[in-house]
C-alpha cells in the first residue's frame, strides 16, 4: 500500500558540499510531488554535519536550483516553520540532548579506540575475510572509557545493534529484512561533537513530523539502524520508500563525484525548468498512460509513489532534448517572446514576436535561437566547412537558380512566398533537380549554412533589399 490518499509530510535533505544534480534532484521532484498530489507538506532542511566536505555558499545553490525547477517549500531555510530550525548545524544541542537519553536506556556506548586501533582492526579482519565492522571493545569497558573520556580522550558515541532481525514494508520495494548481526554499530555523535547523519535524520523526521521518508535506495542498508533508534526512543517510524538509483549513458550512478552535470547548467543552455521537471518524474516513474510529456502542475495530478519502479533508471540526454523542444512548442507566442528576450538580447518584442513563427518548430532548446536567428539580425558569415555549390546541384545550375530567384524577388516581391516557392520548384522540376536539393543553393546564399530557418521565410524578414545582395554575393562567389 502507497497510503496514495493521506496527506503526505515529506523532506528533501541535501548536504551542501556541492550544486545538486539529476539523481539527487530526482529524489526532491518525488518527494515534492508525493506531497502536494495528496495535499500535505514539503520540507526543505539542509544536512551540513559533515563539515569537512561543507562548501560554502551550497545552501543557496540549492534553494536557487529547487525554486527555479518549481519545487517551492512549505517550511526550510527562509521560509520557517513550527519544527525549526531547518539547517543540522544549528541544531546540536537537539542531537546531543537524544544522545544522552539513547546512552542513559542502553542503545548506545561511548568508544575511545583511536584510528590506528580501528585500522588495524579491520586489517586483520579483512585478512580473516571477515566483515568489517567495530568488534565492540568498548563495550564491556564502560567504566575505563568514562576515565579515559575525563582524562580528554577523544570518543565518539556509538550505537549498540540489538540481536534479532529488523523489517520493514518499504513503499517501493514492499518487504525488507535484515540481521542486525550483520550490521555494525555505527557512529552517532563524532569526537568533535556533531552527529552524523544516522542520528541527525531520525531525530529531525521526527520532530519535524515526517511521514514518509522518500530517499534513495542506497540507503536501504541503513534503515534497519533507523529503526533501531525509532524503537528506543519509543518513536512511531514514518514510512520509507527508497527510489531507485539515476544512472548515466554509461550505467553508472550519477553523483557529484561521478562528474554528473549542475541542475542549474541545464537552465544555462537553454533548457527549460518544465521540461527538466518532465524529464527527472520519467526517470523510475510512469503516468499508466502512453502520454510522456507533462508540465508540473500535470504531475502533480497523476503522481504516486504506487507508479515509481524498484529498478534504476538511465538518464537518456536524447529524451530530454526531445521532451525540451516539445515544451517550447508548447509555449504560446507571448510566452516565447518573453524568454527570448534573454536569448536574443537587443531585439524589440516586436522582432522576437514576428520570429517565433520561424523559431519556434525548430528549436531543441532556447540557445538555438541565436543560432537560428542571427543570419536574420545581422549578416550572415558562410560556414567556412559549407560546400557550394552543394552536391547534386552543378554551377550552372546554381547560377541559374540565384538568377532566377533574383529576378522574381524583383519583380514579384516577397509578398506571397508559397507562389515563389512553387515558381522556384517548377523552375528546378524543368532541370531534372529536386527541390530540395536546389533549395540549399538559396540556405547557403541567404543564411550562410545548408540549414535554418525556412529560406523564404528567412527572405521574407529580412526583406526585398538584403535578399538580392545576398544572392547576387552567392552568384559572385560561383564565378570566382
Amino acid at each position: 500500500m502507497t497510503d496514495a490518499r493521506i496527506p503526505m509530510r515529506t523532506r528533501f535533505a541535501p548536504s551542501p558540499t556541492g550544486p545538486l544534480h539529476f539523481g539527487s534532484v530526482r529524489t526532491a521532484l518525488f518527494a515534492w510531488l508525493a506531497a502536494r498530489s495528496t495535499g500535505g507538506q514539503f520540507i526543505l532542511r539542509i544536512e551540513d554535519t559533515d563539515q569537512g566536505r561543507y562548501l560554502e555558499d551550497t545552501e543557496a545553490l540549492i534553494m536557487e536550483t529547487l525554486l527555479w525547477l518549481g519545487l517551492s517549500w512549505d517550511e526550510g531555510p527562509e521560509v520557517g516553520g513550527p519544527h525549526g530550525p531547518y539547517i543540522q548545524s544549528m541544531r546540536t544541542d537537539l542531537y546531543r540532548e537524544h544522545a544522552g537519553l539513547l546512552e542513559a536506556r542502553g542503545a548506545a556506548y561511548w568508544c575511545t579506540c583511536t584510528p590506528e586501533r580501528l585500522a588495524e582492526m579491520r586489517e586483520q579482519q579483512r585478512a580473516a575475510r571477515m566483515p568489517t565492522r567495530y568488534d565492540r571493545r568498548c563495550l564491556s569497558r564502560q567504566d575505563d572509557v568514562r576515565k579515559e573520556r575525563a582524562a580528554g580522550a577523544p570518543a565518539v558515541l556509538r550505537q549498540l545493534m540489538p540481536p534479532g532481525r529488523t523489517a520493514w514494508d518499504d513503499v517501493i520495494h514492499g518487504e525488507i529484512s535484515f540481521d542486525n548481526a550483520d550490521i555494525d554499530d555505527q557512529v552517532l555523535l563524532k569526537s568533535d561533537g556533531f552527529p552524523t547523519y544516522h542520528l541527525a535524520v531520525v531525530i529531525d523526521d521526527h520532530l519535524m513530523q515526517v511521514s514518509h521518508v522518500i530517499r534513495s535506495d542506497e540507503w536501504i542498508p541503513s534503515t534497519p539502524k533507523h529503526l533501531t533508534l525509532y524503537s528506543a526512543l519509543d518513536w512511531t517510524p514514518p514510512r520509507f520508500a527508497h527510489v531507485p538509483p539515476v544512472l548515466g549513458e554509461d550505467r553508472q550512478k550519477l553523483s557529484k563525484r561521478h562528474g554528473a552535470r549542475n541542475v542549474l547548467e541545464y537552465g544555462e543552455l537553454g533548457y527549460l525548468a518544465t521540461a527538466v521537471d518532465n524529464a527527472m518524474a520519467l526517470l523510475g516513474w510512469s503516468s499508466g498512460t502512453e502520454d510522456e510529456v507533462f508540465t508540473l502542475a500535470q504531475l502533480v495530478e497523476r503522481f504516486s509513489l504506487a507508479r515509481v519502479h524498484d529498478s534504476a533508471a538511465v538518464f537518456d540526454q536524447k529524451r530530454l532534448d526531445s521532451l525540451n523542444g516539445q515544451h517550447i512548442r508548447r509555449l504560446s507566442t507571448e510566452e516565447l517572446v518573453e524568454l527570448l528576450e534573454f536569448w536574443l538580447p537587443g531585439t524589440s518584442k516586436e522582432t522576437r514576436r514576428k520570429l517565433v513563427p520561424l523559431l519556434q518548430e525548430r528549436m531543441v532548446v532556447m540557445r538555438d535561437a541565436g543560432t537560428l536567428a542571427s543570419p536574420l539580425l545581422g549578416d550572415a558569415p558562410w560556414d567556412d566547412d559549407v560546400v557550394f555549390p552543394p552536391r547534386k546541384v552543378d554551377a550552372a545550375t546554381a547560377i541559374a537558380l540565384l538568377d532566377a530567384t533574383c529576378a522574381e524577388v524583383s519583380g514579384a516581391g516577397l509578398e506571397d512566398i508559397t507562389a515563389l516557392r512553387e515558381r522556384l520548384t517548377a523552375f528546378l522540376d524543368a532541370r531534372g533537380v529536386k527541390a530540395r536539393d536546389g533549395f540549399r543553393v538559396l540556405y547557403i546564399a541567404v543564411l550562410g549554412r545548408a540549414q535554418g530557418v525556412p529560406v523564404f521565410d528567412a527572405m521574407a524578414f529580412i526583406g526585398a533589399e538584403k535578399s538580392m545582395q545576398r544572392l547576387r554575393a552567392a552568384r559572385a562567389r560561383l564565378e570566382l
